[in-house]
């Protein structure tokens, strides 16, 4: 069990938890991205069929794997074999990893929410043209590391109880106002018009799948950490569709956000990082009203990258705290040192010191590696455990015999073939899916290199986890062998 394990104050506050884990920057920047980059709503099609049909019946395993074990990801995977104990460990290392280079964007909207209060419209390329990206990586690092060193209730629950009401209230009003603008009616054609005739395309269905993924925070360990918290009334599959839809709303109403403005005034629909933070607050500040409306939407960009921060790094603070004893404040001062060591270089790639690695920028190249191939090793990973290792009975009693027959063997059978083959054939085939990208926009660095630095990276992890538990440094590893008479 987790030293003093809290638990969620009611089902309210679990799902705007659950919630700002899954409403991040892939809902609201990058979702239009993709939108954009794949034709608008020719894409709708198969990303709602991944949504409903594969995303969310991860997390409802997720969900109730968290529950039925109570425990971090390190010791829900030691539960089902002691040596899987490692696997968890692995997925910890993946998220935060994934966290550490999160937090650098998550810092640009900090930094473009401040300037659109201030007035300032500052171009892009000035911006990482300086030395502001390493201030504002920092803070948004404090700011996350703050809210996880005050715990469940007080720390994640009472953030997304404020900030995820807030920013869907936010956007609604930026709906509305978009209303008005002459390009709104060309741009929700362009978001809700399907075409079905794009079925038939294999990059479409895999831009859907990972986007469906990204965006729930499926197949990371996140959602079984926030599982694990979970009293025993409440109700898993109601809480993940009402989770999974309101993801869903929250995606379409950035879609309207952002469509009619990029009509209105002749932008272009694909053009990635570059939409969000150079050619919209150019809008912004042409548009009557623009000043709210930029203040309002980086404020909300930014709440919603701040509340997927925080479940990113309690799945790693949790295990870490559960394995030594510590507790939760020295744990996070430990993690969060880490985070911003790890991090920093990918906060100085976008900076005026412009740092690279083989002239790839660091940040590109930990998003090519760990986001886009690392996320789908451990939905993989999670799916595979708990499904070919555990009988569906574990399964039953925490969602009915009924949904288990459906979850189950989508689980055990479907995801992992899915997601195998979308990461393996654009790897074989060597296609630049800028969609499965978390920085769309990014330079592709490649899939020799994608695959020879995911390598090196998860030897790195794996190492690293195996010398702390060997070689006695880890109290985990110390239990263990002392369990084994070793």
């Amino acid at each position: 069990m987790i030293p003093e394990q809290e638990h969620w104050s009611s089902d309210t506050g679990f799902v705007l938890a659950a919630i700002g884990s899954a409403v991040g920057i892939g809902n609201i920047w990058r979702f239009s991205a993709v939108v954009g980059q794949n034709g608008g709503g020719a894409y709708l099609i198969p990303y709602l069929i991944a949504v409903c049909a594969f995303a969310m019946p991860l997390m409802i395993l997720e969900l109730a794997m968290g529950r039925h074990f109570q425990g971090t990801v390190v010791s829900a995977f030691r539960a089902v074999r002691s040596r899987f104990a490692t696997v968890g460990w692995l997925l910890c290392a993946i998220i935060f990893l994934v966290l550490c280079y999160y937090l650098v964007i998550a810092g640009w909207t900090a930094a473009y929410a401040l300037f659109s209060i201030s007035g300032d419209t500052v171009a892009f390329t000035d911006f990482t043209g300086g030395m502001l990206p390493i201030v504002f990586f920092l803070i948004t690092a404090a700011i996350t590391a703050a809210v996880i060193s005050k715990g469940i209730q007080k720390g994640i629950e009472r953030l997304s109880t404020i900030l995820i009401p807030v920013s869907v209230g936010v956007l609604v009003i930026l709906a509305l106002y978009s209303a008005t603008l002459p390009g709104f009616s060309e741009g929700v054609s362009f978001l809700f018009t399907p075409d079905f005739s794009v079925l038939s395309d294999p990059l479409i269905w895999g831009a859907a799948f990972g986007q469906a993924f990204f965006s729930l925070s499926v197949g990371t360990g996140i959602l079984l950490t926030y599982g694990s918290y979970m009293e025993r009334e409440m109700h898993i599959p109601r809480s993940a569709l009402v989770i999974t839809l309101a993801d869903l709303f929250v995606a379409f109403l950035a879609g309207m956000v952002i469509f009619p403005l990029v009509f209105t005034f002749g932008l272009t629909p694909a053009a990635g990082a570059e939409l969000a933070f150079s050619t919209l607050p150019m809008a912004f500040a042409a548009m009557p009203g623009g000043a709210f409306f930029a203040v309002a939407f980086f404020l909300v960009l930014f709440f919603a990258a701040l509340t997927s921060s925080v479940s990113m790094l309690e799945v790693s603070v949790s295990s870490l705290q559960e394995s030594t004893g510590w507790t939760r404040m020295r744990t996070t001062l430990l993690l969060g040192s880490v985070m911003v060591a790890i991090g920093l270089p990918s906060a100085l790639s976008y900076s005026s010191l412009n740092l690279t690695f083989n002239g790839i920028k660091v940040l590109d190249f930990m998003d090519e590696t760990v986001g886009t191939l690392g996320l789908p090793i451990a939905g993989v990973l999670l799916a595979v455990a708990f499904t070919w290792f555990l009988p569906r009975e574990v399964l039953s009693k925490e969602i009915g015999p009924s949904l288990s027959r459906i979850v189950y063997p989508l689980c055990r059978y479907v995801i992992p073939l899915v997601l195998l083959v979308t990461t393996g054939a654009r790897l074989v085939a060597g296609f630049d899916l800028v969609d499965l990208r978390l920085l769309p926009g990014s330079r592709w660095i490649g899939t020799l290199m994608q695959v020879e630095g995911m390598a090196a990276i998860l030897i790195i992890a794996v190492l690293v986890i195996i010398l702390l538990c060997r070689f006695g440094r880890c109290p985990l590893g110390r239990r263990m062998r002392k369990n084994k008479g070793e």
